[in-house]
């Protein structure tokens, strides 16, 4: 068996149309179009967008619409959710988009579904999403979703149209054990949130190939493993970048959801406190941050380790440009022997 490692290993992008600190939604989304399109161009799998709400520095909460403009704005690369977060909809009106997606872009189109409100208390209820439940219904939405893009039958009263007879592949997320149970009865690709929630990521993984059941979509498990990644020409020069998504993370476990990003700084000891730091050292615990050659081989290692049949990478920077040319070192490191 040919041994896994970064060259032989599908990389994809997982983009949340980060607000740059103008504040400007459409420079946001014309960002995100030249990253998507640079991904495409240096042969990335597939670009994913993630719906949030309510948080100032993400601007892809209608998750749907953003994806069909990076599809018309790009010809091959597929375009995808990264994921919707199901229980914050109804299944057949996400049958409908992405039926109408899928229909625009035939062969193009992914549809990865979380069960996380991807939003605060609040602004659950201004989604109208139950807030007594946890995601537990999580598996009978997927189901009900499934029927709709099932072929309709003569005598069915409610159609998705488009949608019914669509076969879109569809992905289970996750940053929890739940979901690994769920994707392995479903027998669906399991995609899991290392970028952000490392902790019980090997262990999901475990469960999920231990108790996959074959599907007529899938035959063998398929784990994507969702992991942060920033490049740069030096470590030294990767390394200052990072902060900024560092400072992020500060402000994110501060409860703070009005700020944009911060740009990178020389010493970030001094701008948390020892407690701060251990959470976010945790909650980035698998970012791989330097040089081509220190890409390579810190995915080299993360690969061998989960055994990831594919990456999904967020890299974000301050500088939209600095972002762009991370892209491009992680492809180079991917192509160097």
């Amino acid at each position: 068996m040919t041994t896994k490692t970064l060259q032989n290993t599908p990389i994809s992008v997982l983009d949340l149309a980060r607000v740059p600190p103008s504040g400007s939604l459409s420079e946001a989304f014309s960002h995100t179009r030249a990253t998507a399109q640079l991904a495409e161009k240096l042969g990335y799998q597939r670009f994913w967008l993630a719906e949030h709400h309510n948080a100032v520095s993400i601007a892809s909460a209608a998750t749907s619409v953003l994806i069909g403009h990076i599809a018309e704005h790009t010809k091959t690369i597929r375009v995808g959710s990264g994921g919707i977060m199901l229980p914050n909809h109804a299944p057949y009106v996400i049958a409908e988009q992405f039926g109408t997606l899928a229909t625009l872009y035939p062969e193009r189109i992914d549809l990865g579904l979380g069960r996380a409100p991807g939003t605060d208390q609040s602004t659950m209820r201004a989604l109208r999403r139950d807030h007594s439940q946890r995601g537990d219904d999580f598996g009978e939405l997927i189901e009900e979703l499934l029927f709709y893009f099932s072929p309709a039958k003569a005598d069915q009263k409610i159609k998705a149209i488009p949608g019914a007879g669509i076969d879109i592949p569809i992905y289970i997320l996750g940053s929890s054990l739940y979901s690994a149970h769920l994707a392995a009865y479903m027998g669906r690709p399991y995609a899991f949130a290392g970028h952000f929630a490392p902790g019980q990521m090997m262990e999901a993984f475990s469960i999920y190939r231990r108790e996959f059941q074959p599907s007529k979509v899938l035959d063998r498990p398929y784990v994507m493993a969702g992991i942060p990644v920033l490049a740069a020409e030096t470590d030294e020069r990767a390394k200052f970048l990072s902060t900024s998504l560092k400072r992020s993370f500060l402000d994110f476990i501060r409860g703070d959801r009005t700020s944009l990003a911060k740009p990178p700084v020389q010493d970030i000891e001094s701008l948390w406190n020892p407690s701060e730091k251990s959470t976010i050292e945790s909650m980035l615990s698998l970012y791989v941050v330097g040089s081509p050659k220190s890409v390579r081989e810190g995915l080299d290692t993360f690969i061998e380790k989960t055994g990831a049949d594919e990456l999904i990478i967020t890299s974000d920077a301050f500088d939209p440009k600095d972002r762009l040319r991370s892209f491009e070192l992680i492809a180079e490191a991917k192509a160097s022997i």
